[in-house]
């Protein structure tokens, strides 16, 4: 992620938050703003796809302190004006006091982007490191000098997950196609034999100063493009880059109990860094596939069991199936469809310990009886004469219902 990406984007506003927010704050929108525009949920719907990913993104900055620090240095340097439209006119100010030439500023660069000469002061961190990133072509943060190590990509992935593997953990192989360090020159860009020469027009700065008017301006290196370094004897695998398309085999270990939606952080499994830099991160997004007779909620397994009009009439013990086996389960007598029953510990194990397991009584309705059967219910009915409705009988009776007579065929809409 590039300086002029987190100067244009506010992400405290994407996941509609405030600059002051805690970490608690942050991690809490996410998530719920993940589980309500996540793709398997808005099939189709590009905005929300867009906002997807926006927020994780958002996310990703600011669930990291350093991240969310420079973040909030690069947009309140620019929060005021400063810097924009200035390099060149206005700053600083004509005849500005404490400076040499009587106003006739010279202003170097240099001083800014730290790497051919000047450093940064004041304070900020480094300026170079936030204008370098303006026109970085990696997306990540560079250093102070062109010819130093600079950090990978981190990548993205996405892994779908049986229900039973979310549950219980699995150990998966994922086949990544990208950029990899080139095996024949070991990411040196130069053919095996030789090895790359310090560019003699920078001096392996990477930049070259120049003057215009009153300025002082450093800017890339032509004759090396800003690497500080000349390959005379390219490698023929890489051409020079170092780095060549590869396909890898990745082993994630996901732990038992992981969510749908979950995102997962591999560190140093991202693309190559340059020049001896470290690997970036690699993110895999988890895709949780439902399951035939389980549902989930938080680490709570959840599930519907039929139970006929004689058993939940009568009571009865029913054998329930759980994530590890089943487990007998009583339902008292006179229980009502869906109600619940709570089952302690045989719910979805995690390392902070395990759900419940949550089963829903559901009484099932018979769709075709045989006459004995119609007979039986018959003489139940005039066996058992209790009124189900007795508020609705005795509203009916007192006439408070007024309104117009009307009839019902039994069909559903």
């Amino acid at each position: 992620m590039s300086t002029k990406d987190w100067i244009e984007k506010d992400y405290y506003a994407a996941l509609g938050l405030t600059k002051d927010a805690s970490a608690a704050d942050i991690k809490k929108a996410y998530r719920k703003l993940a589980v309500e525009l996540h793709p398997d949920k808005n099939p189709g719907n590009a905005e929300a796809e867009r906002r997807f990913k926006e927020v994780s993104e958002a996310y990703d900055v600011l669930s990291e302190d350093s991240k969310r620090k420079e973040y909030d240095e690069a947009r309140s340097l620019f929060a005021g004006g400063a810097y924009r439209g200035g390099f060149g006119g206005g700053y600083p100010p004509p005849n500005a006091g404490g400076f040499p030439n009587g106003g006739a500023t010279t202003f170097d660069m240099s001083d800014l982007f730290g790497g051919a000469g000047g450093t940064a002061t004041g304070g900020a961190g480094g300026l170079g490191d936030v204008f370098g990133d303006l026109f970085a072509s990696t997306g990540r943060r560079t250093t102070r000098s062109a010819t130093g190590p600079t950090r990978g990509r981190d990548v993205e992935a996405s892994v779908s997950l049986d229900f039973d593997e979310a549950v219980h953990g699995a150990t998966l192989p994922l086949n990544l196609t990208g950029p990899a360090t080139c095996r024949t020159c070991s990411g040196s860009g130069a053919a095996p034999g030789t090895s790359p020469r310090t560019c003699p027009r920078c001096s392996g700065t990477g930049f070259i100063s120049r003057n215009q008017g009153a300025f002082g301006f450093s800017e890339p290196c032509p004759e090396c493009r800003s690497t500080g370094q000349i390959i005379d004897t390219p490698c023929p695998t890489c051409a020079g880059s170092g780095v060549t398309s590869q396909t890898r085999t990745i082993t994630v270990r996901v732990a038992s109990g992981v969510r749908d939606g979950a995102r997962l952080r591999i560190p140093g499994k991202g693309s190559p860094g340059s020049r001896g830099g470290p690997a970036g991160d690699l993110y895999v997004t988890v895709k949780v596939r439902s399951h035939a007779l389980f549902g989930r909620s938080g680490d709570d397994l959840t599930i519907t069991v039929p139970v006929t009009f004689a058993e939940a009439t009568l009571g009865t013990t029913l054998q329930v199936p759980t994530a590890e086996g089943s487990v007998r389960v009583k339902v008292p007598a006179g229980t009502p469809s869906g109600r619940t029953l709570r089952v302690r510990g045989k719910g979805v194990a995690t390392k902070k310990g395990a759900g419940d397991l949550l089963v829903t009584v559901s009484v099932a309705v018979p769709q075709n009886l045989s006459a004995e059967a119609r007979s039986a219910l018959e003489d139940f009915a005039d066996a058992q004469p209790d009124d189900p409705r007795p508020d609705i009988t005795a509203a009916l009776a007192s006439g408070a219902t007024t309104a117009g007579a009307g009839s019902a065929d039994g069909s559903s809409r």
